[in-house]
């Protein structure tokens, strides 16, 4: 090994050390350095410059969400009641009282499909557009580079940095249960590591969006100023022995990008909602959706093109094959009403929500039957459940697509989960013509066919 190759490396450790960001997997440059992507542009005219995509992760269940059966039998019909939206004939579940009042701004279809019953193949096809790979025999299907890329893995291919942020950020968690799976389908895949959205996660069950997470803040008894005087010493130790070719003139950028994350400087302070009205801050709720979905606007606001809000799958989930009516009422419905509505008000009110597309969706819907737990609930169902479609040029107030009378299977309309995805890429400017380089230099067409125009 050179002797310049040996100092990079023992400069990256060093700094590794001065930042406190071991757990980020890779130094901060490091990171800064692999998401830095060619930039292309998006087809002309395409209205939306940027897509929230709220995934609920578990699957919610139609019946208590946009598609309510009143006079369906007691089991798809449920516990709870619809109520009247701000739309004309159009009712939602009666717990979510503030997005009934939203009606007009977002589109519901009712007609959502596909063939996957477990959450890595449902993931998979929802955040991809796309079936998963052929995997060895097993129930469920968990992140492999085989995935095809992510919404949010094509969006940072495309895009790269921009404003000194990133393309595509997604928080404050992994789609999947617990601390250790992950469901297929939430990064760039084939595409590679370079491409992932920047992940940036919150595991205290305390710990909230809205501020900088520990990662990128400096460690305890670390200043800034101290932190720059360690750096000007390393400077002086390895001057005139580094090499000035391509591989540490890049490091070295990154690295100076990385000092602006630690101080808290430009973009990035797109994290943190300190800045933020007290009223704000209250309407979106100090859950953990709630507040992502804050820091999701502020994001695309500084430039991000693509957040994804992942429901917090390591805590209250939405898979709700126990205690289903319950957990709907008490820990799931609520905040998701609230952060959902504020995130639409908000992106209204300060002229954004034309130009931000915001989607709302699961891995699949629930079972119009109750099954025999004991609290009751419903299991994985998809064969038919509903997404949400707002802003980016989608017209609003509209329902697309309708269930049959228990909610089981598309009446008319179907929309399959690629069609969905489709259309989000349709609303950011992308077709079935746009081409993505793999790790191996192979193109590939990333963008399903067929997205739902008569949405827009």
């Amino acid at each position: 090994m050179l002797l310049d190759e040996s100092i990079l490396k023992m400069r990256r450790r060093v700094f590794l050390r001065m930042g406190g960001l071991s757990s980020l997997g890779l130094t901060l440059p490091e990171l800064l350095r692999h998401q830095q992507a060619a930039c292309a542009e998006s087809r002309p005219g395409a209205k939306a410059k940027a897509c929230i995509l709220l995934y609920m992760t578990g699957g919610p269940a139609q019946q208590e969400t946009f598609d309510m059966k009143p006079d369906a039998p007691e089991a798809p019909r449920g516990e709870f009641r619809p109520i009247p939206t701000s739309v004309s004939g159009t009712q939602i579940c009666e717990l979510l009282p503030q997005l009934a009042r939203n009606a007009h701004r977002y589109a519901i279809i009712r007609s959502m499909h596909h063939d996957q019953t477990f959450h890595g193949g449902g993931s998979h096809y929802n955040l991809t557009g796309f079936p998963h790979a052929p995997r060895d025999p097993t129930p469920e299907f968990y992140l492999d580079r085989r995935d095809s890329p992510s919404i949010g893995g094509v969006i940072q291919h495309l895009r790269g940095y921009r404003n000194g942020l990133p393309a595509a950020v997604q928080l404050p968690w992994w789609v999947g249960h617990g601390f250790f799976e992950r469901f297929a389908g939430q990064t760039a895949g084939f595409l590679g590591a370079q491409h992932d959205p920047l992940q940036i996660f919150y595991p205290e069950k305390k710990e909230l969006p809205g501020t900088l997470p520990a990662d990128f803040r400096l460690s305890e008894g670390v200043s800034t100023q101290r932190l720059s005087h360690r750096l000007q010493l390393l400077d002086s130790i390895t001057r005139g022995t580094l090499s000035s070719g391509k591989g540490e003139q890049q490091f070295s950028k990154h690295q100076a990008q990385a000092l602006d994350v630690l101080n808290s400087g430009s973009a990035w302070r797109a994290f943190s909602i300190e800045n933020e009205k007290p009223a704000t801050i209250e309407r979106y709720g100090d859950s953990k959706f709630g507040r992502s979905c804050l820091v999701a606007r502020r994001l695309v606001e500084a430039g991000v093109s693509l957040v994804t809000v992942a429901w917090p799958g390591h805590e209250n989930h939405w898979d709700t094959h126990g205690d289903h009516f319950r957990m709907m009422r008490e820990e799931l419905l609520p905040p998701m009403d609230r952060g959902f509505s504020a995130l639409l008000e908000d992106l209204a009110d300060r002229g954004m929500l034309d130009e931000t597309l915001v989607a709302w969706t699961g891995e699949f819907g629930r079972t119009p039957a109750i099954n025999g737990n004991k609290p009751a609930g419903r299991d994985h169902w998809p064969w038919v459940y509903s997404t949400v479609l707002a802003g980016g040029g989608i017209r609003g107030g509209q329902v697309y697509g309708s269930s049959d009378s228990i909610a089981a299977h598309p009446k008319d309309n179907p929309v399959h989960a690629r069609d969905f995805v489709a259309t989000i890429y349709h609303a950011l400017g992308y077709d079935p013509s746009t081409t993505v380089i793999d790790l191996s230099g192979q193109p590939h067409h990333v963008v399903p066919e067929n997205p739902v125009t008569a949405l827009f």
